[in-house]
């Protein structure tokens, strides 16, 4: 990834149950927020998701969106865009850090580019504002047992 936003996040959850809750696309609507739809159209042969259909509703963004998933191991997992209406790329990706038997550090890193024009400033201001939530809901989300 080139210039890319990135923050983390200590969740009280062994790596595999985080990794669990974001492996699970269905149940994204529940607690991102943004994401209104998850649907798999691709699996590996470990069941994991390679491509997914995200449709997003974040208040002046909507936007329909396929991304393709790598899974790296056991704690870490990237995306890349493979069609979009609002955007030209976006990649991002967790990676988890075991600090413990049931402590978990999550990095989020993001990369947006849109087809609209956007200050690079305000670009990474939103990357930011994008990955903080999705690190509140995800520690919300794991930290619940859901």
């Amino acid at each position: 990834m080139a210039e890319f936003t990135s923050s983390s996040i200590t969740i009280e959850a062994a790596a595999a149950d985080v990794m669990g809750v974001i492996a699970d696309f269905a149940r994204y609507p529940d607690w991102t927020g943004e994401v209104k739809e998850a649907e798999v159209l691709k699996a590996d042969d470990q069941g994991r998701a390679e491509q997914v259909r995200l449709v997003m509703d974040a208040g002046a963004i909507k936007d329909d969106q396929t991304l393709a998933y790598t899974w790296s191991g056991a704690n870490e997992v990237s995306w890349t865009l493979v069609k979009s209406q609002m955007l030209r790329s976006l990649d991002g990706s967790y990676i988890l850090k075991p600090v413990g038997d049931s402590v978990t550090e999550v990095t989020y890193q993001l990369t947006v580019d849109v087809k609209i024009p956007m200050l690079g400033m305000i670009k990474r201001k939103a990357e930011k504002v994008i990955i903080d939530r999705a690190l509140a809901g995800l520690k919300k989300r794991v930290e619940a047992g859901a």
